[in-house]
């Protein structure tokens, strides 16, 4: 089965609506939650740019978008 993750140093845009929206970070881990029936579930923490946090924020999949890939983002899992 092959799905599209993101590989870790992938630059992304935070999407969500959260306070977080419209933000740029670099994806520092992928937690991958993998179900025989159906497609793996991913939780990037990313290393936001332009806040004053100190430590990364983790966000679903579906929360987060590509700008930069720094590998192949396609995994067999």
């Amino acid at each position: 089965m092959q799905t599209n993750v993101l590989p870790v140093g992938s630059l992304v845009d935070v999407i969500s609506y959260s306070p977080f929206r419209g933000l740029k970070g670099t994806v520092q881990t992928v937690n991958t939650i993998a179900d025989e029936a159906e497609e793996p579930f991913c939780f990037y923490l990313v290393a936001l740019e332009g806040t004053q946090l100190q430590e990364p924020v983790w966000f679903e999949h579906d929360e987060v978008e590509a700008v930069e890939v720094l590998a192949s983002p396609l995994v067999d899992l």
